[in-house]
């Protein structure tokens, strides 16, 4: 198990600025506003040579177990149970508050080693709250500036004792020669992924607010991994969760609600708008999560057809299947507007479940596997040109410029995720129409229901070619 570290306090104190300098990356949302942060964040961190498992978490608030505030310190509560190092934040500038000194005893009560770090302490802004901060019982403050990358040196240090520590107590026959090194090592290894194949399933859930999809997100993790409840719009960052499905390892992705351009309001709404915007991106397969009782509606096919530009492989998941009377009407509704309005990828797979009963959620991850299969799928060459001679003769290409009849006379398959061909023609342009035919057949022909395919022309360099 690699060494983990969980970062906690009250909130705004800088918490996922310090996730992200560590992290090396912006995966966190950062804003000035307070209580940002709800669901717990994983990252892989690093200091130097230090590897280490890292999680954000939302802040500490006294609140009703019933609350959101509440079940956020939950999320932070199991943070903590699976972390083997706590790093508690102040804000060194608004010095000690009730608040940090109500949280400081509630860790000290816990098993669990802490450092206590005074945020905001560039330059001499943070004095007065660093020397407050040796009140809190939690030992030596470090000052830190997580926005400036200052106090990293110390932390390191710090870091690296308690990481000694830990393998002298968990490895003790290898702590014992002056091996700690090694230990740490292992403690800290990384996982760096293939730049030419990455074996891990990047999967996200895409949809309109409230319509279940961290809910399905716990029920697939089969724990209590997201913040949920009836209020809308509960995510907030898009949240990469590792997992194992059977023997496939899979990047499970929860992001935030995604509404109407027009009705997005203010500046954090806009950043976890553009953080699902980027986790569909970077997806290889999104699952559109739709509301069985208001399907397909505008911003639903706005999803699709984003996601189907991008080349990502879709699933469309109908929830709340448990409410729906009339199975059989719903599902043929649902099924005419896909392939009425998303007919660059007819056939895309659809799964009725129940995120929260658990009913028909069986049937996703399979459909998930067999369109990721699809979408990785490469056809041969011989294979191609058999099938786009047969198509051509059943249905030649219309005339292009000035009258000339457009000839089809190689094709071969440039790349997968998603397929992707090239066609050789006398002529640089193909009609829509046709482009639509010839993808069409191809779904058809060899079994790619679904997946986005992409068909590229290009003209001929030879210059004796003949029309």
């Amino acid at each position: 198990m690699r060494f983990t570290i969980a970062i906690v306090g009250r909130p705004n104190v800088g918490k996922s600025t310090l996730f992200n300098r560590l992290v090396g990356k912006r995966l966190a949302l950062v804003d000035d506003q307070p209580g940002v942060t709800r669901d717990r964040r994983e990252g892989d961190g690093r200091i130097a040579a230090l590897r280490f498992r890292l999680f954000d978490t939302a802040g500490l608030e006294d609140a009703d177990a019933a609350s959101m505030e509440g079940r956020m310190q939950r999320q932070t509560e199991t943070a903590l149970d699976d972390a083997d190092l706590a790093l508690m934040l102040i804000d060194g500038r608004a010095g000690v508050t009730p608040l940090d000194r109500h949280f400081a005893g509630w860790l000290r009560r816990r098993n669990l080693p802490v450092l206590l770090l005074a945020n905001k302490c560039e330059g001499a802004a943070g004095d007065l709250g660093l020397a407050e901060s040796w009140s809190l019982g939690l030992g030596e403050p470090i000052a830190v500036s997580a926005a400036h990358g200052e106090g990293l040196v110390p932390l390191h240090d710090r870091i690296l004792a308690v990481m000694e520590d830990h393998a002298a107590r968990t490895h003790p026959a290898a702590a014992g020669a002056g091996d700690a090194g090694s230990d740490l090592d292992e403690i800290g290894e990384t996982n760096d992924d293939d730049d030419d194949f990455d074996p891990i399933l990047q999967l996200a859930i895409l949809g309109r607010p409230n319509a279940g999809k961290s809910t399905l997100v716990n029920r697939l993790l089969g724990e209590e991994r997201q913040i949920t409840g009836p209020e809308p719009g509960l995510t907030r960052d898009a949240i990469g969760i590792a997992w194992q499905w059977r023997d496939q390892p899979v990047r499970l992705i929860d992001t935030a609600g995604l509404r109407k351009q027009a009705n997005v309001s203010g500046k954090l709404e806009k950043l976890a708008a553009d953080d699902a915007i980027r986790a569909m991106e970077y997806a290889q397969v999104v699952v559109l999560l739709l509301d069985a009782r208001a399907p397909l509606e505008r911003q639903d096919l706005t999803i699709a057809r984003r996601t189907l530009e991008e080349g990502r492989a879709l699933i469309v998941a109908a929830n709340k299947w448990d409410l729906i009377t009339d199975r059989r009407a719903a599902m043929g509704q649902l099924r005419d507007r896909l392939d009425t309005s998303l007919t660059q990828a007819r056939g895309v797979p659809v799964v009725t479940l129940s995120a929260l009963t658990g009913q028909g959620v069986e049937k996703l991850m399979p459909a998930v596997t067999k369109i990721y299969r699809h979408w990785q799928h490469r056809i041969s060459t011989a294979a191609l040109n058999r099938w786009l001679k047969d198509m051509t003769e059943s249905h030649p290409p219309p005339l292009g410029q000035h009258g000339r009849r457009i000839r089809l006379r190689y094709m071969t398959q440039a790349k997968t995720r998603p397929p992707t061909f090239v066609i050789f023609s006398n002529l640089p342009d193909l009609p829509d129409a046709y482009t639509r035919y010839l993808q069409n057949g191809l779904r058809e022909k060899f079994d790619l229901p679904g997946v986005p395919l992409r068909i590229f022309l290009r003209q001929s360099d030879n210059p004796y070619a003949k029309d």
